[in-house]
């Protein structure tokens, strides 16, 4: 129950960003910082839903990101956001070839980020993950991976699945990984730092 209130309160906060950012960007388009805020918030909210959902919601996010980066090229935050949405993207991609490109894109957007803020150790950790990414698409996508990353992406019901039996539980670990990386740390890091004033405080319990 814990989880499921957790997942409803990010999702009600991202939302009200998203709101907000969409708001705001109607009164000045040209805001960096709010168009990386609103992909931000795009990616979070990515992970809820169904596939076809996430997956527009992470094409509104590339939209937004790209804005960002059209305006500052030198928007760190705005290239690993791009760079996460990117490496979401592939997983939720069942073509290699097709997946493989969007991790290169991924790997470009971290290495700018990283030369953009050489000392950011989330940069660097996700360029260095970045590296492993095919070979674990490759792993979940052989393991008829596409939905069980559904349920992953939809607020941790991979837990029920990997229930069913001890040889499930690797693959399962790994999707967690997997899905962490690539978007739980924006919550916990570049979104927290940048919009932290923007954000509205968790409902009372």
């Amino acid at each position: 129950m814990d989880a499921a209130q957790n997942d409803l309160e990010r999702l009600m906060i991202f939302e009200h960003a998203r709101m907000n950012a969409e708001a705001e960007y109607a009164k000045n388009p040209t805001d960096v910082d709010n168009l990386t805020r609103w992909g931000g918030a795009l990616l979070e909210l990515s992970q809820f839903g169904d596939i076809n959902e996430s997956r527009k919601m992470l094409q509104d996010a590339v939209s937004k990101l790209n804005e960002a980066l059209t305006i500052n090229p030198a928007k760190h935050e705005a290239l690993w956001c791009l760079g996460n949405a990117h490496t979401a993207t592939a997983f939720l991609t069942p073509d290699f070839d097709v997946a493989k490109i969007q991790f290169e894109q991924a790997s470009q957007c971290f290495q700018k980020a990283v030369e953009e803020c050489p000392g950011n150790e989330h940069y660097l950790q996700s360029l260095a993950s970045c590296t492993k990414a095919p070979q674990l698409h490759k792993e979940i996508h052989q393991h008829g991976g596409l939905g069980q990353a559904q349920q992953t992406l939809g607020g941790g019901s991979a837990a029920s699945s990997s229930a069913k039996g001890a040889a499930k539980n690797k693959s399962s670990d790994l999707k967690y990984d997997i899905f962490g990386w690539i978007i739980l740390a924006v919550g916990l890091v570049a979104w927290i730092g940048m919009a932290k004033s923007h954000v509205p405080p968790p409902p009372p319990r």
